[in-house]
């Protein structure tokens, strides 16, 4: 690897680069029917979507981060030639089920018709049947459930939650194999990026590529130092996922990590990612959303170190405050309760994801405006929170930490 492109050793650090997708035509191209396979509670009203999310761009801008977006790294990417195009393109293809013949060949060329950047936005808004004519001799494109479907290349509504495919790591970065089809070509763009655009070819390391068969995503990727990450074993991520990684970390002399701690969380959609129910506010300081505990405060952690011979030794603990003051040293631990522990306000406020903080500094946090009185806890206890809007956003069940990928974090 020569020099760096990637910096995140803390969740904490002062953020000075981050990667976003600013919604798009994907999001107009859900259906009520295409909702629960697109992973979505509802359909948001784009035009407001974007007004939301250029006003969440304008703050982290504001407060001294480069806001790069995915989707023009990923035009400049693609520019670069040729070949590099048709790989992608055929990759692409072949992920959405398209083997050669005359869907893939027609499909193919349309695409190719575009430029880059039109191509691109192509891709994440979803091409429809009746956009072009095509010969079709596949009985599968014609028949049964996916003949229903009125795209031939589903649109990518979830992208502009840009924190799950892919997290930071250290000077590195894994890039997800996600769980859900209606995800998994979001990663794609990262690959390529990351691959051959200039700014980050050879100058990142790949802890983790798609390639696996085992899930995980960014969300459940949390850095707590340069030397601890948590991962939740949750919805989106394998127990299987969080030790092949552990195993990569401790055995690469590229990586500084020598803990894991995976905290196992509740398997459902309102509490997806570890992210949703615990995220690090300051350096004694974090989130958490009391629902993932037991009626005795107790969880299902592990804590992950490197053994001998390649083996990971285990420990078993059940107390979350105990094993994150434990794994970074502190004495105390300050415990902010979503909705300040309220049997009303804390499910409504974590499902609108109050949870979800994206801290841009020590102490200093963006959260959705919704989530008051998560917000005036957190300022009870000495954070300093910039609100933003969050109407149409959190239609997508995700917040300020979800839209957010740090590539560059101050050191602490």
């Amino acid at each position: 690897m020569t020099g760096k492109a990637i910096q995140v050793n803390s969740e904490i650090g002062r953020l000075k680069t981050v990667l976003v997708k600013r919604p798009g035509p994907e999001v107009e191209n859900i259906t009520p029917d295409s909702m629960e396979r697109l992973l979505f509670d509802d359909i948001p009203f784009l035009k407001i979507a974007q007004q939301e999310h250029d006003y969440f761009t304008d703050v982290l801008r504001k407060h001294g981060a480069k806001v790069l977006y995915i989707d023009q790294l990923a035009s400049e990417t693609l520019a670069l030639s040729g070949d590099i195009r048709n790989k992608f393109i055929e990759t692409f293809l072949d992920e959405a089920g398209y083997d050669l013949g005359t869907t893939h060949d027609t499909l193919k060329e349309y695409l190719m018709s575009f430029d880059v950047p039109e191509m691109v936005e192509k891709l994440y808004a979803g091409v429809r049947r009746n956009e072009f004519a095509f010969s079709n001799d596949s009985l599968h494109d014609l028949a049964g459930r996916d003949a229903a479907n009125p795209f031939l290349l589903d649109p990518l509504p979830n992208a502009y939650f840009t924190r799950d495919p892919q997290a930071s790591i250290g000077n590195g970065i894994t890039i997800n194999h996600m769980t859900y089809k209606a995800r998994q070509p979001e990663s794609l763009f990262t690959e390529y990026v990351m691959n051959y655009h200039p700014s980050f070819a050879g100058k990142v390391d790949i802890w983790r590529d798609r390639d696996y068969l085992t899930r995980i995503e960014g969300g459940d990727e949390l850095v707590l130092n340069d030397h601890v990450l948590a991962i939740g074993v949750s919805q989106r991520t394998s127990s299987k996922s969080i030790e092949g990684l552990s195993k990569e970390l401790f055995a690469n002399p590229n990586a500084k990590f020598d803990t894991v701690v995976a905290i196992e969380i509740p398997h459902n959609h309102a509490m997806m990612h570890l992210d949703t129910v615990f995220t690090m506010v300051n350096k004694a300081q974090f989130t958490v959303f009391p629902g993932i505990m037991d009626d005795e405060g107790k969880m299902n952690i592990f804590v992950l170190h490197p053994g001998q011979n390649g083996r990971i030794i285990l420990e078993h603990h059940t107390n979350l405050e105990e094993t994150i003051k434990e794994v970074l040293n502190l004495k105390e631990l300050d415990l902010i309760l979503t909705g300040n522990d309220d049997p009303i306000i804390s499910p409504r406020e974590q499902w609108n994801d109050g949870s979800n903080t994206l801290t841009i500094a020590p102490g200093e946090v963006v959260t959705y405006n919704r989530n008051y009185v998560s917000n005036q806890l957190l300022r009870e206890h000495g954070i300093l929170v910039h609100e933003v809007i969050s109407s149409e956003l959190s239609r997508g069940r995700g917040g300020p930490r979800c839209m957010s990928q740090p590539l560059w974090r101050d050191d602490l």
